[in-house]
């Protein structure tokens, strides 16, 4: 991914299944784009991703914080002090509700409904408020041009279904008023894909690339929001020359003795086959993907380490400015 990439569009909504490392995506995005000189907000929606663990910063709130990449590794070609800057906060659908009433003026209304309780309420009123308030309030913010691009973390594929499709819903139930020029207006940012796109993420795996597609044509048809490259996580990388290893170890074990016993190159062996038919399953996956999907990939690395830490974010974020993406534009 260019820099180019990062100012193709003002918003970038990152989802997909559960478990494929779609928040760890999300924060390597908004690295990368920090490395290559954007002021970058980053931000989580209530209650479905947990970016303050990922960067190890207090729980994120509706105030912004400020991400010291500083204290990031960010290896070579890292950006010059104060050429980018990452930001990070939480959208919630009832500070969102009194933004907006704060906004057209009705200040007074907005301390009633907390005093009474009644926010919880209004905010329940109908099916899909609760996302089309986040969503204006991601509009709000793109207008206002609050940074050079902001990530979405969405929530996980079937919710991100609901939460994208929400304002399409709510336009065709609400003839006027409110919320029908709320849910207009973030299907007009919807429409533009200089204003926003959608990046899915997934593993190269049967099941998650079987629901990256699903997910794909449903957004395609239902939102008609325009989709960015895929970012296939967790890629395991070869290894050159272990095929031709295993078949010299194999030959040279089926020529031991019987009597020589087990070899203690045995077990070795069995890893590298494992190894091999991994990457062997993952390749044929990512064909799969290419062949149903017609999208470019993005491949980001297998990090064998026991946890990611801000470094394996780091080493994420340079491997996606370091490739070019891969397939169909």
């Amino acid at each position: 991914m260019t820099a180019e990439f990062f100012a193709a569009s003002n918003v970038l909504i990152v989802a997909g299944k559960g478990g494929v490392g779609k928040t760890t995506v999300g924060a390597s995005l908004g690295i990368a784009a920090a490395r290559s000189g954007y002021d970058v907000l980053l931000v989580e929606l209530e209650g479905h991703s947990n970016l303050a663990t990922v960067f190890d910063v207090e729980q994120l709130s509706y105030e912004e914080v400020i991400i010291d990449l500083t204290e990031l590794d960010m290896g070579p070609g890292e950006a010059e002090p104060g050429r980018g800057r990452l930001r990070a906060r939480q959208i919630r659908p009832d500070d969102a509700l009194l933004d907006y009433l704060e906004r057209a003026g009705l200040g007074p209304l907005t301390t009633r409904l907390s005093r009474s309780g009644a926010m919880d309420v209004v905010v329940t009123a109908a099916p899909g408020i609760r996302d089309l308030l986040t969503l204006g309030k991601i509009r709000q913010l793109e207008q206002a041009g609050s940074a050079d691009l902001i990530v979405v973390d969405a929530p996980a594929a079937g919710h991100a279904l609901t939460f994208l499709t929400a304002a399409a819903g709510l336009a065709s139930s609400a003839s006027s008023g409110p919320v029908r020029e709320q849910a207009d207006l973030v299907l007009e940012m919807f429409a533009d894909d200089r204003r926003c796109q959608v990046v899915l993420v997934t593993l190269p795996e049967e099941t998650p690339i079987t629901e990256t597609v699903e997910t794909a044509f449903s957004l395609e048809e239902d939102v008609g929001i325009k989709l960015a490259p895929v970012v296939v996580n967790g890629v395991w990388p070869t290894i050159e020359g272990l095929a031709a290893a295993v078949s010299s170890a194999e030959r040279a074990l089926a020529g031991r003795r019987p009597a020589a016993g087990s070899s203690p190159a045995e077990p070795l062996v069995d890893a590298a086959r494992y190894r091999l038919a991994r990457i062997a399953d993952q390749e044929a996956e990512m064909a799969r993907l290419a062949a149903e999907l017609p999208l470019a990939q993005v491949r980001l690395p297998f990090l064998f380490r026991t946890e990611l830490g801000r470094s394996g974010i780091a080493e994420l974020a340079a491997s996606l400015t370091d490739q070019p993406a891969v397939g169909s534009p």
